[in-house]
């Protein structure tokens, strides 16, 4: 199981931890891309929540600006723009809600984890190999892929940061974002996204799914006068209140239903 941006939505997380106990599905195999801290109400019960699974994760850019005691959370985002002044109010928050505990716990996350699956090298990693922060998408030009799969010497690249999912296969490489699941994908719809990998018949398969949680609540809990009403809104309305980071593909796309 793969996903990515669980954002602090506990709610979302349970839920995904109950379909994977229903797949048969160990905690060991379950693989975050980073940024268990985000957007919405709860980060250290999310964080928690999560050690106590057991899952693997990554560090993303959060985690590794959030145990160095950083100022900002490293999301790159454009100074003065709308994302840059909201992470003003989320990360402050995280900042203050987080135990020492959890911050050890995002101290022990490696940057990358690399294993053998159906004969692949896979490698999974945050926004890029080289940088964690940066944001690449399926219309993102190869050329700016292809480094990660040189660097890790991999034949699949699983990747997050950028919230949505896609896949892109490019010869015998393929580079697979299975979205996050603290946050819609822009589609116009409150499900988020994870993928699921499978062996069966020893080839290579991968598929994409759709998470139906309580997002109600997670709303709720983020209008508590600390956080950006906009992100709890889009939590309901799947629907991002601006496109500022996207290309124009993806910004083109916001509302559109997802199929794979």
């Amino acid at each position: 199981m793969l996903f990515g941006g669980v954002y602090s939505n506990l709610q979302a997380l349970e839920q995904l931890k109950s379909i994977a106990e229903s797949e048969n599905i160990p905690p060991e195999n379950c693989i975050c891309t980073g940024d268990i801290v985000g957007y919405c109400a709860q980060p250290e019960e999310t964080v928690q929540f999560f050690k106590n699974w057991n899952a693997q994760s990554i560090a993303g850019n959060v985690e590794i600006q959030l145990r160095e005691g950083a100022e900002d959370c490293g999301c790159d985002f454009r100074k003065g723009s709308r994302c840059d002044g909201f992470s003003q109010l989320w990360y402050p928050y995280a900042q203050s809600k987080l135990s020492k505990n959890s911050l050890e716990f995002m101290a022990t996350l490696p940057d990358h984890i690399t294993f053998e699956y159906a004969d692949k090298k896979v490698t999974v990693i945050h926004g890029s190999f080289e940088n964690t922060s940066e944001f690449i998408f399926k219309s993102t030009p190869w050329e700016r892929k292809q480094p990660s799969f040189k660097a890790t010497k991999s034949d699949v690249i699983i990747a997050g940061h950028c919230g949505l999912p896609f896949y892109q296969f490019n010869d015998d490489y393929l580079w697979l974002n299975p979205g996050v699941i603290g946050m819609p994908a822009n589609d116009g719809t409150p499900n988020v996204w994870y993928a699921i990998l499978d062996d069966a018949n020893e080839t290579f398969n991968f598929k994409h799914h759709q998470l139906d949680y309580n997002h109600k609540l997670t709303s709720k809990l983020m209008q508590n006068g600390f956080l950006p009403e906009e992100y709890a809104r889009t939590i309901i309305t799947g629907i991002w209140d601006n496109t500022e980071i996207l290309p124009a593909v993806e910004s083109g796309l916001q509302g559109f239903v997802i199929n794979f």
